[in-house]
């Protein structure tokens, strides 16, 4: 079916390939201003999602996005298989474009599952994904009579504020193309790249475009309300970065809020592990795979990780793909699947295996704001996307590692020896026609789990900004002796009485013991509620030494403590509005949760309504010249305004609740 080439060598990610660190000069002119009414930043599911609700009321919308393809999670990123909930998916209740994009898989399949997965109810190829979502767009802007301004390839460089900072006027961006007679694009992997992406001069390797995005209208009928709206949907919390609005990023010290913490302090360093994934094919015959030369450096941290997962076929299967003539049934460790045949296609995504789980200021991905400060990225024109590169090559050369060890490796850092055997029989799939589109074979993106979090404006309840927690979500009852021993007996009572529902003031007040008090069977309600979202909180912990792959590393302690099954929860709107300025909204994994939080609020149906909410948020606020933090600056009182904008949602078809919510409904405990 594809075209493939045979050499793994052709695609080792080398250090001396790397393109230098360019000198950012003085921004050069804008060759070409764009007017549009919202401004998406990352072409993603939230992105996707904020885009095609606002299409389809009739706007403008800009949307840039890093890569050439659509879809992030189930294109660019490789992630091709949709996390969902047992419940949630029978009753089929989301969001009507998420809705739109199942049924436009199976439509394109004649099946929801052409991979025959066994991790998910639907495993395909990311192109088709791209391909979907570029039609649902298409079809949104001529049903809503909106205007789509479409730049793929394209990183924001700077932003333009108003002299109060309470406003971004303008967006300046880089768009490249290859130079002529250079490679064509997704020749070479994103940390040979990145960097020239991010400058504005011309190099052998690209030609730019500098490209200006502004309001398409120039003012409002009132002057407090915004006159156009930027929405942060890229993966890493770009914009809030760059914009320098009050966030967060890793670990957020133990507290009654988030008593699951591994630290007593903040850690900034800590994030979920991040995914270069790639696809093989099963082969008929052997293949003939040299060592690349940085393989020792990484072998020592691959693993099947459990012996009831210690199975090739249960591997190889668990994120299929593509599987055209089925084989017949087998079952290991309890899992029932269908032995892979030559041409079946799978996508790795393997903890450990090709995750990727820096921890430390020495390696870690994501650039806090004090190494943002002293790299000068923060100043005029300094912007390089806020990525440690040194951890993006490393990454690179340990999923091609993976593919090496599950192809010729012995040793398993987990199991022990005499577990892992060869298996011949694959071949890593690359060029630009291969399903992740890339000659190197790896993902365009790498698959990120978790994101700079924006903490957003001061609420009732929580003065210093508001978050979602993990007492908000959690099913866990907490009545374990670690969380006694641990917070103080003050923190224990505000932990109970925060979880004991309709007992709450009687347990705060010291009327009754924190250790009798009923546990609530649902997530916190919230007034401002504007989309859904369920998923267990998942971790893919940071490793305790630096490097990552250090022989005999282990994950950082006590960060699985968190992880467990999670109730249905809700978006709040106040988890979208940043400090600082107006007119920025966030989306995607960036929107104001805590780590814990965070590790249930990153899947695709969630990433999809949270982009339904900003995308209708931002055409609402347009319509009715009303920023949207008025919406809830007077809560818990009535807010009327946002009454109405959650009854646009729900009849729009987004919901903002699921069925039968409400303090007393304590029977969640049904919902899988």
């Amino acid at each position: 079916m594809l075209n493939i080439k045979r050499s793994l060598m052709s695609l080792t990610v080398i250090s001396a390939l790397l393109t230098p660190y360019i000198v950012t000069a003085a921004p050069p002119n804008p060759e070409k201003t764009v007017n549009c009414e919202i401004l998406v930043v990352g072409g993603g599911l939230s992105g996707v999602a904020t885009t095609y609700e606002a299409l389809l009321a009739g706007r403008t919308v800009c949307l840039t996005e890093i890569t050439d393809w659509l879809g992030g999670q189930i294109s660019s990123q490789g992630t091709s298989a949709l996390d969902e909930r047992p419940t949630q998916r029978s009753r089929l209740f989301y969001s009507r474009g998420y809705l739109e994009l199942r049924r436009r898989i199976q439509s394109r399949y004649g099946k929801l599952n052409p991979g025959n997965c066994w991790v998910s109810e639907s495993c395909f190829l990311p192109l088709d994904a791209h391909q979907i979502l570029t039609q649902m767009l298409l079809q949104a802007e001529k049903r809503g009579r909106g205007k789509l301004e479409w730049f793929p390839n394209t990183v924001i460089k700077e932003l333009e504020k108003s002299d109060d900072g309470k406003i971004i006027k303008g967006a300046i961006a880089i768009q490249h193309q290859p130079t002529k007679g250079a490679p064509p694009l997704n020749t070479f992997t994103l940390s040979q790249t990145i960097k020239d992406a991010y400058s504005y001069e011309n190099s052998s390797r690209f030609s730019k475009t500098i490209l200006r995005f502004a309001p398409k209208r120039t003012k409002s009928t009132d002057s407090n309300a915004p006159n156009w709206y930027v929405l942060d949907a890229s993966e890493t919390g770009e914009i809030i970065a760059l914009a320098d609005v009050p966030y967060r990023v890793g670990i957020d010290g133990i507290s009654y809020l988030e008593p699951s913490s591994s630290s007593t302090n903040n850690d900034p360093y800590c994030t979920q592990g991040f995914t270069y994934t790639f696809a093989m094919e099963a082969t008929e015959k052997p293949q003939d795979y040299k060592m690349p030369d940085f393989y020792p450096q990484y072998s020592p941290y691959y693993s099947y990780e459990l012996k009831r997962l210690a199975n090739f076929p249960l591997v190889f299967t668990y994120r299929r793909i593509w599987d055209p003539h089925p084989g017949k049934q087998i079952e290991f460790g309890g899992n029932k699947f269908t032995e892979p045949v030559p041409g079946d296609i799978s996508m790795q995504n393997w903890t450990w295996g090709n995750d990727y789980r820096p921890g430390t200021a020495a390696d870690n991905l994501l650039y806090t704001h004090q190494q943002l400060q002293e790299s000068g990225q923060l100043e005029p024109g300094g912007w390089m996307g806020g990525l440690r590169v040194e951890s993006l090559q490393k990454a690179e050369e340990n999923a091609l590692g993976y593919f090496y060890w599950l192809y010729a490796g012995v040793t398993d850092s987990q199991l022990g020896d005499g577990v892992k055997q060869p298996q011949p029989n694959i071949r890593l799939l690359t060029g630009l026609d291969s399903p992740m589109g890339t000659v190197h074979g790896l993902s365009k993106f790498p698959y990120m789990r978790e994101s700079r979090r924006i903490i957003g404006r001061p609420s009732w309840g929580q003065p210093q900004g508001f978050d979602i927690w993990e007492i908000d979500i959690s099913r866990r009852n907490y009545n374990d002796e670690y969380y006694r021993k641990t917070l103080s007996p003050d923190e224990y009572r505000r932990l109970k009485a925060a979880l004991a529902g309709l007992e709450a003031a009687s347990v705060l007040s010291g009327q009754q013991r924190p250790e009798t008090a009923t546990r609530r069977t649902r997530s916190t309600i919230f007034p401002d509620a504007v989309g859904i979202g369920h998923y267990a909180i998942d971790f893919h912990p940071c490793m305790t030494k630096s490097p990552p792959e250090a022989p005999g590393n282990t994950e950082r302690a006590g960060e699985r403590r968190g992880a467990g099954q999670a109730y249905p929860f809700q978006i709040a709107l106040r988890a979208m509005i940043p400090q600082k300025i107006d007119n920025l909204l966030v989306g995607g994994k960036s929107i104001a949760t805590s780590h814990i939080a965070a590790a249930a609020y990153r899947v695709h149906s969630f990433e999809w309504s949270a982009g339904a909410a900003a995308g209708t948020l931002a055409a609402f606020a347009l319509e009715n010249n009303i920023a949207p933090y008025h919406l809830v600056d007077n809560l818990p009182k009535p807010e009327p305004k946002l009454e109405l904008f959650q009854r646009l949602l729900e009849k729009n078809g987004n919901p903002t609740a699921f069925p039968d919510t409400s303090i007393f409904n304590e029977n969640w405990d049904n919902w899988k």
